[in-house]
């Protein structure tokens, strides 16, 4: 009855903006079709070429595919043209489950109609440490009730839409102090806290009908003695499937984090998350050495009965999410509209009073997220939102008095931190005293570490939508 097991394989394709295109992934398409992988995971690319792409990979296969994506902040995270959406975190502060829900909905007509079928979200982890590098503003915030309530009503606007929903990152991702792409974080939380507090966001999820949980690349050695992951633990994942009762596809975080490799390498990796209970595994640089891993492992690592459970996952999930009808084009126009009220929203003080803005404005940034090896986005929204408007900005301050900085600081794969780089506050220690506002794109916890007493604006995340509205907000101050 078993087959390849290459269909529980998701192998990333890339856009490159150097040339505008998927083409130099052509090579990986066809050997990875040819082995019978079950799908994408797509990063990049604009709305008309994810379309073609995702309309030539499912002709080339001759067969439906998941292609998924991570879509956190709504389809534009990865699709040029579609919408942005604040981040978890602000969704949570504004508490309008109302709106969750349409965030969810927006994001799956989107995706659905460049024929993105799986995201990556939302994510269910907890904002509980301080220290942690890599949650943060991807959480919707740190009580479990409320961030179930938010995942649940996400994930239904999402799935009614149309596309699989992926709650991660089981069992929780939020107690950690290091960041599982970098190495893998041990959380020493006991069994009964963790299922008390971090899995109650799941819990939410699954009675919402979630189609997908992502498990974590974390260790909980007080749960599963052995110190492994939970993408590799059957105490975990089997509390999962036993307890919680959760029938559908369990997925491994991308296996290119080294929280996926710390303990050997990845195609035996890969034989013990499905051993343990995972129906997919995402991200493998090499695609062809994990197939031929997984389908030696049959019968021996991997016992018959749990190959044909993980196969038998992965053809209900296709047969759920592959064959739905057309929904037609999705209003962008209305929810780019509906996106920049929710950012307005979200844009508030959260140190000092209202300024009155004195013009010409200077704009300085500390950009806390360059020096990794992906590019930050667009730093110059904000200023042309200012300047279409007619609000004239100038090189050099006279002193502080007429300056604006903007501080980028979001969580990012490569920092392995949660606050400030010393060059960050170095800058900052300079330029702060005597200015007229600090724009924070990051997490509410950096406002204690911007020095003085200058009125704080936080937006949350550096994302384009968030800058345009702090310079929204900016313009009905400006005298």
């Amino acid at each position: 009855m078993t087959g390849s097991l290459a269909r529980l394989v998701f192998p990333a394709l890339r856009w490159r903006p150097s040339d505008g295109s998927f083409e130099h992934e052509r090579r990986k398409i066809d050997a990875a079709l040819a082995a019978g992988v079950g799908g994408f995971i797509l990063f990049g690319g604009t709305r008309d070429a994810v379309a073609t792409l995702t309309r030539e990979l499912v002709e080339q296969a001759g067969r439906s595919l998941l292609v998924g994506a991570d879509l956190e902040r709504g389809p534009a995270q990865q699709v040029q043209g579609l919408s942005e959406l604040p981040p978890p975190a602000a969704l949570g502060w504004l508490d309008d489950l109302e709106a969750t829900g349409a965030c969810g909905m927006i994001t799956g007509t989107e995706a659905r109609s460049v024929g993105i079928n799986w995201a990556f979200a939302p994510v269910c982890d907890l904002d509980l440490e301080p220290k942690n590098p890599i949650v943060q503003t991807r959480a919707f915030g740190a009580d479990p009730v409320r961030v179930g309530e938010q995942a649940a009503v996400w994930i239904r606007g999402l799935q009614e839409h149309g596309v699989l929903g992926c709650a991660k990152h089981y069992p929780g991702h939020g107690r950690t102090t290091q960041d599982s792409h970098a190495t893998l974080p041990r959380v020493p939380a006991t069994p009964s806290e963790l299922q008390q507090v971090d899995v109650t966001p799941f819990e939410y999820a699954i009675r919402a009908g979630v189609g997908s949980v992502m498990s974590a690349f974390v260790a909980y050695p007080n749960w599963d003695p052995a110190g492994r992951a939970a993408s590799f633990s059957p105490e975990i994942l089997g509390y999962l499937r036993d307890t919680l009762h959760f029938g559908g596809l369990v997925v491994t975080d991308a296996l290119i984090m080294a929280g996926a490799r710390a303990a050997q390498p990845v195609p035996v990796a890969t034989v013990g998350a499905v051993a343990a209970g995972c129906d997919a595994l995402l991200y493998p640089e090499n695609f062809t050495s994990v197939v031929a891993a997984l389908d030696r492992a049959v019968g021996a690592e991997i016992s018959a009965a749990r190959a044909d459970e993980a196969l038998a996952h992965y053809d209900d999930a296709l047969v759920a999410w592959t064959a739905l009808p057309d929904q037609g084009e999705p209003d962008l126009s209305d929810h780019a509209a509906f996106a920049d009220g929710l950012a307005d929203r979200a844009a508030h003080l959260v140190r000092g009073d209202a300024p009155t803005v004195r013009a010409p404005l200077t704009v300085s940034i500390v950009d806390d997220d360059v020096g990794g090896p992906y590019s930050v986005g667009p730093r110059d929204v904000f200023h042309a939102t200012l300047r279409d408007a007619g609000v004239a900005l100038v090189q050099r301050a006279t002193g502080n008095r007429q300056r604006i900085i903007l501080v980028y600081a979001e969580p990012r794969s490569w920092k392995g931190r949660a606050d400030l780089g010393a060059r960050s506050r170095a800058a900052l220690r300079r330029l702060v005293p005597g200015a007229q506002l600090v724009v924070l794109f990051g997490h509410p916890r950096l406002a204690s570490q911007i020095p003085g007493a200058t009125p704080i604006l936080l937006c949350w995340h550096g994302q384009p939508l968030m800058q345009r509205a702090a310079a929204r907000w900016v313009l009905g101050r400006v005298r």
